[in-house]
């Protein structure tokens, strides 16, 4: 089942990818008439629609996703939990709108198409369905517990990276005021930061160490204060990051310890068989010594031992 399922998550994806491209994509020639009163009017538009394979690919794997959605709702022992799972949600979700577009299809009110037109921006939660392989992937559920474990650590992230955001933000733009030339009022015609917000852009590319090089100083007091950005982002990132790595480090170890342990088997203790069974096996306690059937069976007497224990007898002493 999880081979199967991965399978289709992957197929539903490539799908998905390929609705995209302009070889998949056909257009069409649609005519309208519209009546307005007494007045007819035929109008002819262009639509592009998707080639239909891609559509009938994407139909069997919804299938194939509410069969297994209905399967585990029914399941499982606890309906609200399920409900409140975020990976069910996603499932819902993303199965929802195929089945709202299939019934709208055959509709040509303007409403309809509008909704249509809504429900096919909507497919993108489709992608969505990559997050069900954390079922299946041990990797990505320690990814998991590691984001959820670092949620301090990435607030002290964000935190830092707004601080300097709005620092240098600031900085760079006064900065490249101060090589403005008398004849340009606003002192910008020569530098890419017109307004502190733009800068705000460029400040996160720097920290990030990313560097489109979409915007960049000019002078050299915005290079100075480009450089200040540059190596307080790499402090920035340096400080929370050790940290989200050694949780990494710990939940991962404890998932493959946890893979290398045997399987816990449920232990099977038989009945004592009766006394007038040929199959009892007596113990030293109710056998002579020289008895060859305790040889034969030496687990007897621990068995022994370990039901009386449970039910409180004593052992007889000889």
């Amino acid at each position: 089942v999880a081979f199967a399922s991965l399978f289709f998550i992957l197929v539903s994806i490539t799908t998905f990818c390929l609705e995209t491209h302009e070889a998949f994509n056909i257009d069409v020639n649609v005519t309208e008439t519209l009546v307005v009163g007494n007045t007819t009017t035929i109008l002819l538009t262009h639509k592009v629609e998707t080639e239909p394979i891609l559509t009938y690919i994407e139909g069997v794997c919804v299938l194939w996703f509410t069969l297994e959605f209905l399967v585990r709702i029914i399941c499982c022992p606890d309906k609200l939990l399920f409900v409140k799972n975020l990976l069910n949600i996603i499932d819902f979700v993303a199965i929802l709108p195929f089945y709202l577009e299939v019934g709208l299809s055959g509709l040509s009110s303007k409403a309809a198409r509008d909704v249509l037109g809504f429900l096919r921006v909507v497919r993108f939660v489709r992608i969505l369905r990559i997050f069900k392989l954390t079922r299946h992937f041990v990797g990505l559920r320690v990814l998991g517990h590691t984001l959820r474990a670092s949620t301090n650590e990435f607030l002290l992230l964000i935190i830092f990276l707004a601080l300097g955001v709005l620092i240098f933000a600031t900085m760079i733009y006064y900065a490249e005021r101060i090589g403005a030339k008398t004849s340009d009022p606003r002192g910008s015609d020569h530098t890419h930061f017109k307004n502190i917000p733009i800068g705000f852009w460029w400040a996160v590319v720097t920290m990030t160490t990313l560097g489109y090089g979409d915007m960049y100083p000019k002078t050299w007091s915005g290079m100075v204060v480009g450089a200040l950005c540059a190596l307080a982002g790499v402090l920035t990132i340096a400080m929370p990051v050790p940290v989200i790595v050694n949780n990494f480090g710990m939940y991962y170890s404890l998932a493959m310890a946890k893979q290398k342990l045997p399987k816990k088997k449920k232990k099977h203790i038989p009945r004592p068989a009766p006394l007038d069974s040929p199959t009892y096996c007596k113990s030293d306690e109710n056998s002579p010594r020289n008895s060859t059937q305790s040889d034969t069976c030496p687990l007897a007497v621990e068995e022994g031992a370990a039901e009386r224990k449970r039910s409180g007898e004593t052992p007889k002493v000889g």
